[in-house]
């Protein structure tokens, strides 16, 4: 090999500033957490600006405000959140997932932030808490079980609330809603309960399918069973008892009347004296409107009919309407999208960088 005349002349190159090679370059999408930040704050600037014109015409009712008033708002609220969380860790427990309470309502809180502020929210807050109940231990059949039973009983319970204000005012109430909900909570249950209690009859039911199926695709029989044994198992692990199942319910009930206490002091709290019925129809109103896809936490539609109903339905003032609307949408949208990003950073924001391969992940990879 060929020496060179004057090594010392070699030029070495210099090494990159801030640190070299030793630095990671920056991900591909590094980008979307200021685009999200941007978003949050545009958002929160956004509806103090629809509510200033409003706030005007109230501003009598809010210089009157009764802060006690205002602090059972707050309380309410907290409370509602603690009782999802509840929700979340008693279908965990069932599942076979042990999880504090504290995790549990840090989860609730940063999910519920994702669903106010962000667009597609609901996405968002659905894949971070099937993400968490992953990392604390939940198969995947178990994580996503928890979101459809806890969001059947949440629209369960939002179908009783509309309908008991309807049949308080008198109206005609169309079951159907109420059916459907309820029937899709009970059928839910019960095929969790069945598989856990007829393990074999499934597995020889899901055989069988599977068989017909490669028959047509042209493969042997047992192609994907090792799939779905695992994921039988998983169901297998779900033991929801009737102990369990109550506490669900009852806390899933603490969950929703804490709410209505929070738009019922928020309505107090102006000075106002809405009819109970009507606060209910109200209630039921805008948390229905807020799950239409548009504006995140159902910015500015899900305000406009707060405002209606507590008019048109509670019986008090428009004034008074706007002036409740702000108050609650203040702690339920507000305060709640501004501590669960808190919570969001402090807790979880390193969360995504650690890649955790659960076990049975691994089952599922050496089945295949």
């Amino acid at each position: 090999m060929r020496k060179l005349r004057y090594p010392d002349l070699v030029v070495q190159p210099e090494p990159a500033v801030g640190g070299g090679d030793t630095d990671r370059p920056r991900g591909r999408f590094w980008w979307l957490k200021w685009v999200a930040g941007a978003v949050l704050v545009a958002l929160l600037v956004g509806e103090g600006i629809y509510l200033w014109p409003r706030l005007h015409e109230s501003w009598q009712a809010l210089a009157e405000i009764h802060w006690g008033w205002v602090a059972l708002c707050v309380l309410a609220q907290a409370v509602s959140l603690s009782g999802y969380g509840r929700v979340q860790k008693q279908l965990l427990r069932a599942g076979g997932v042990s999880v504090s309470q504290r995790k549990s309502v840090a989860v609730i809180y940063g999910s519920t932030a994702m669903a106010l502020t962000l667009p597609a929210g609901q996405v968002f807050s659905t894949a971070f808490t099937y993400k968490e109940t992953r990392r604390w231990g939940a198969s995947p059949v178990v994580a996503s079980w928890q979101l459809a039973i806890s969001g059947v009983i949440a629209a369960a319970g939002l179908a009783l609330v509309g309908v008991t204000g309807a049949l308080l005012v008198g109206g005609s109430v169309s079951p159907f809603t109420l059916l459907f909900s309820v029937v899709g909570l009970a059928a839910l249950l019960y095929a969790g309960r069945y598989v856990s209690s007829h393990p074999d009859s499934i597995e020889n039911a899901a055989r069988w399918v599977l068989g017909r199926v490669n028959s047509v695709r042209g493969k042997p029989a047992s192609t994907g069973m090792n799939m779905v044994r695992t994921t039988i198992e998983q169901l297998d692990s779900v033991q929801l008892g009737k102990r369990d199942a109550a506490l669900t319910l009852g806390w899933s009930a603490v969950h929703r009347t804490a709410d209505i206490v929070c738009l019922g002091a928020a309505c107090f709290a102006i000075g106002a004296e809405p009819v109970l019925a009507g606060l209910l129809i109200a209630f039921a109103a805008g948390k229905a409107v807020a799950t239409i896809p548009g504006a995140p936490g159902g910015l500015v539609y899900v305000d406009a009919t707060l405002i209606a109903t507590l008019t048109t339905a509670a019986s008090i003032s428009a004034s008074q309407a706007v002036a409740a609307a702000f108050v609650y949408r203040g702690v339920s949208f507000i305060l709640v999208a501004i501590v669960g990003w808190i919570v969001f950073a402090f807790l979880f924001r390193g969360h995504g960088q650690q890649s955790e391969t659960p076990s049975y992940d691994v089952e599922l990879e050496r089945n295949d």
